[in-house]
């Protein structure tokens, strides 16, 4: 299935780039769906991939950071755009997020690999809500810059478990909220819209649970100011 979905972006992204080049150097290119950004109100669909990661800081300073190994994840959701000036639109992204980081604490190296090595597996549902500000069109390529806020809740969250580190259970809150930046480009097709877009998002709440206290001194989160996420987003968006 994963290959599929994979060989399926390869191909509809083969076919964007396709007619971006044909539009972009043509002397006289057929304008598609020429009206289609005059519209109120419109809605389309995402599949994408992701990289997440966590930014930490510190009460104290440390000998070595915790380290953060990324995986590749996937994101799939709909977009309802709502044109609020020529060249400026609101847009809705709900999605499922899914990824994956392991954490590495250096200063547990030496209890054993199952003592340092903590899974942090993630579902969300993410509800970012962006501005998006539109430049000239230009035959049927238009480029576009995106930001905006963000709310997601972690499925995965495990924040009403008693366990904590002591018992091998990483706990992180169910709710968040970031702000996200990006740029993208629309390329008309015939039928339809495809706009490849690339965002950085950035985590503005603290979502780590500490420890409980009466398990004693935890190297795992007392020294722990602040755990933020933070990821690339790359979408394929069909409108």
């Amino acid at each position: 299935m994963k290959k599929t979905v994979i060989l399926l972006l390869l191909v509809l992204t083969t076919n964007g780039y396709s007619q971006f080049a044909k539009n972009m150097f043509s002397k006289d290119p057929i304008i598609n769906l020429e009206n289609w950004q005059k519209q109120r109100l419109y809605f389309g669909y995402y599949l994408g991939f992701n990289s997440f990661d966590f930014k930490f800081d510190y009460k104290t300073p440390v000998p070595q950071d915790i380290q953060v190994k990324k995986t590749t994840g996937f994101n799939v959701g709909v977009v309802a755009d709502l044109r609020l000036q020529e060249y400026i639109n609101l847009r809705f992204e709900p999605g499922l997020y899914y990824t994956k980081r392991d954490l590495y604490y250096p200063e547990l190296f030496e209890q054993g690999k199952n003592a340092y090595l903590r899974e942090v597996s993630s579902t969300y549902i993410h509800f970012p809500l962006l501005l998006k500000f539109s430049a000239l069109r230009t035959g049927n390529i238009r480029p576009y810059l995106v930001g905006g806020m963000s709310t997601t809740l972690n499925l995965s969250a495990n924040s009403k478990s008693k366990d904590d580190n002591f018992e091998g259970k990483f706990r992180v809150k169910p709710w968040t909220s970031a702000y996200e930046l990006g740029f993208g480009i629309d390329i008309f097709s015939e039928y339809f819209i495809f706009s490849p877009s690339i965002r950085g998002m950035f985590g503005i709440t603290d979502e780590l649970i500490r420890d409980n206290p009466a398990n004693g001194p935890s190297g795992w989160t007392d020294n722990i100011d602040s755990m933020k996420s933070r990821a690339i987003l790359i979408n394929f968006t069909f409108h």
